[in-house]
């Protein structure tokens, strides 16, 4: 069954106890006889001698409880963190508090401002300014302007991860600042590995994807840049029609950019060191590919055109091991068309999530599975074929699945899902017969699992689940999340589920049409009898 409810540890139980007494205790003379001294450099209180990694756990618990005062965030701005995050209470950070953090807090590498959007763009220069040793700084939904991203770019030589996302005042022009200071004609952020800047509002003039490609050559270990134009930046850099002249505000032009990085247009092709890349349309992989050979993670929109699904790009990508594959043509495509994707890639895959494909062969989930060994997380949206007869003869239904549809184990496969969108009476009796084959073998061979989401299945599940649950060791010993929203299941699956050993935490019935409120009220009185550490959703 699933595990009774713990005994919280230590920590944890003084740390809820600071919160509860905080504004009663802890911070009542602060707060009554020093609040408005904001020059204090240092505080001698009671969080001093506080671990910082405790001091950042209790001030995400305060704000989730929504206890945390600005008397308390001015006791626990300590010298000594290293890392902070104030997204559990934008609300709070004023100026006044950004002036804190840039005053007290000098030795962190991690700042977190997400939505934090009262601090004004000139304190967040004077944070960037003041914490030259951040290797990470959130700055998604502030102020955050040119002059910022100036400030950052100049100061902060060891950033590695900026997110500037949905910050209204920022454009892709912009963010070239952050790449080259044209006053001192130089290179900036030389460690920055990954740029999240989704969201920004497009540049006026069209300049976007010349904006990003001169980010691309002028971030010398750039990683990883989170913006939907990306793929028609490294399309213009595969190309080579490189503007060869600067402009007014002293940037320097992409073709000396290319140069600096040993390209010319008559030399070597370009290449950066991107492992990720994400939005590429079909017509883009070729040159995408050409760009970023090193790319160890993808995401790929796939037409309608023939021949196997992402052409023999894919094929090609020699470290690909994270793979998202969706559909983005009218007529869809079939899911064998992965088939001899997975041949190739399967061996190193550990990510591959599917989207919008149709399950036109009812062998062809096995079949790929079976090419991929090594995943650890799979997620599958599938639909049901278009000549699909509903009216067809029925099969017979085992009394017990055969486990040994996959002939090899998945031993690092921590995430599974499946969801079979708007399919409800659709798929063909055979189908399902072999999806439920298929879950039936892959749940009695993944014995890491933790998360598995079965949505919307529209074939009797209880079968599947008594047959894997009676194999000896038993299986699903490590799962800890179980959805079946909207599929068909019955109360006899959750009384085996509670019944059964396992760490089982949650499990979501919402919308199973053969479980009913009855039922609900019983699995929650087994629940608080038996003092199980579980949460169960149903509606």
């Amino acid at each position: 069954m699933p595990r009774r409810k713990e005994v919280p540890a230590l920590g944890s139980l003084c740390l809820h106890s600071l919160a509860r007494h905080m504004q009663s205790v802890w911070v009542k003379d602060y707060s009554e006889n020093y609040l408005d001294e904001y020059q204090f450099r240092f505080v001698m209180g009671p969080f001093n001698d506080l671990a910082g990694s405790l001091v950042q756990d209790l001030i995400r618990l305060l704000g989730e409880s929504r206890r945390l005062t600005r008397a308390a965030l001015h006791l626990l701005l300590l010298p000594h963190l290293r890392e902070l995050s104030l997204r559990p209470c934008p609300g709070l950070v004023s100026n006044a508090i950004g002036q804190l953090v840039a005053l007290r807090c000098q030795s962190l590498s991690s700042l977190d401002l997400h939505g934090c959007s009262r601090l004004s763009a000139d304190v967040l220069v004077d944070l960037a300014e003041g914490l030259p040793q951040l290797s990470r700084l959130g700055l998604a939904v502030t102020q955050a302007n040119v002059q910022v991203l100036s400030a950052v770019g100049s100061c902060c030589r060891r950033l590695q991860e900026l997110d500037v996302s949905r910050c209204k005042k920022v454009s892709p022009r912009a963010l070239r600042h952050l790449a080259y200071d044209p006053l001192a004609r130089s290179l900036c952020c030389p460690a920055l590995r990954i740029l999240l800047a989704r969201g920004l509002e497009p540049t006026g003039d069209g300049g976007t994807v010349a904006a990003l490609a001169f980010l691309l050559l002028a971030l010398p270990r750039l990683e990883f840049l989170a913006h939907g134009a990306v793929p028609d930046a490294l399309r213009l850099l595969h190309g080579r029609q490189l503007d060869g002249t600067g402009d007014a505000e002293g940037f320097p032009s992409l073709e000396e950019l290319a140069r600096r990085r040993g390209a010319a247009p008559e030399g070597p092709r370009l290449t950066l060191p991107l492992r990720r890349v994400e939005e590429v349309e079909e017509p883009a992989l070729a040159a995408v590919h050409a760009v970023c050979p090193q790319a160890e993670e993808a995401g790929v929109w796939l037409g309608d055109g023939p021949g196997p699904a992402g052409g023999w790009e894919l094929l090609g990508w020699g470290r690909l091991a994270r793979l998202t594959l969706g559909c983005a043509g009218q007529r869809g495509r079939v899911l064998a068309e992965v088939l001899p994707l997975a041949r190739s890639l399967g061996p190193r895959l550990q990510t591959l999530a599917l989207h919008g494909f149709c399950c036109q062969d009812e062998l062809s989930l096995a079949a790929l599975l079976a090419s991929c060994p090594g995943l650890q997380t799979f997620s599958a949206e599938l639909h049901a074929p278009t000549d699909a007869d509903p009216d067809g003869e029925t099969p017979a239904e085992p009394l017990h699945w055969d486990t040994d549809l996959l002939p090899l184990s998945f031993p690092q496969l921590q995430s599974f899902s499946l969801a079979l969108a708007g399919t409800a009476g659709v798929f063909p009796a055979q189908h399902g017969l072999a999806l439920r084959a298929t879950l039936a073998s892959l749940l009695c061979r993944a014995p890491r699992l933790q998360t598995l989401h079965l949505l919307s299945v529209p074939f009797p599940l209880d079968s599947v689940f008594e047959t894997v649950l009676a194999v000896p060791g038993p299986p699903l010993l490590e799962l800890q999340e179980l959805s079946l929203a909207e599929s068909w299941v019955s109360s006899r699956t959750a009384w085996l589920l509670l019944a059964s050993e396992g760490r089982l935490r949650r499990l979501d019935l919402s919308r199973c049409r053969d479980i009913h409120r009855r039922d609900y009220d019983s699995f929650l009185q087994a629940v608080r009898k038996q003092r199980l550490d579980l949460d169960i959703a149903w509606e």
